[in-house]
């Protein structure tokens, strides 16, 4: 309403170009051509193949870095999201595993501080353990200092400076 009441205010300043006032021309233009990608027959398989693999990469590099400390999960979805944009089957996928999370998020939520605690400590042993397995196999890593380069061949059996 207008500040008086008396009717919706209305603009009048002159429309401006998507691009002036940063809006989207760039993404339209961008789905366009992913449009013309999909659509076209001599380039819907290329494409389709080319999701395919990025997407299998995204999710393998994802598995690698489970055991690990860092972003396993969120790239193994973020792979998932990638192949969802093409196969059924990834969306289903994606699907159930975004319900699964959200389940186990929920049940976690729901309990007390010392299962939390149980559940952190679990983690935290099966990061120290994969660790460990990449120390026996591949050595104690040249960038650590002397003492704690010491200290992991010590601990660590199997593992060489």
């Amino acid at each position: 309403m207008g500040a008086r009441g008396d009717g919706p205010v209305v603009d009048e300043r002159p429309a401006r170009p998507a691009a002036a006032r940063g809006g989207a021309s760039g993404s339209t233009a961008l789905r366009r051509w992913h449009h013309r990608l999909r659509t076209s027959p001599a380039t819907r398989g290329a494409y389709r193949a080319t999701v395919a693999v990025l997407g299998a990469a995204v999710v393998a590099l994802g598995v690698v870095l489970l055991p690990l400390p860092g972003p396993g999960w969120l790239i193994i979805f973020a792979g998932l999201a990638l192949l969802a944009t093409e196969f059924a089957w990834a969306q289903r996928l994606l699907g159930f595993a975004r319900e699964r999370v959200a389940a186990w998020t929920r049940w976690l939520g729901r309990q007390s501080w010392p299962v939390r605690g149980a559940v952190a400590a679990g983690c935290a042993l099966v990061v120290v353990l994969a660790l460990g397995a990449v120390v026996a196999v591949t050595g104690v890593p040249a960038f650590l200092p002397e003492p704690v380069a010491a200290l992991v061949a010590d601990v660590v059996p199997g593992s060489e400076r």
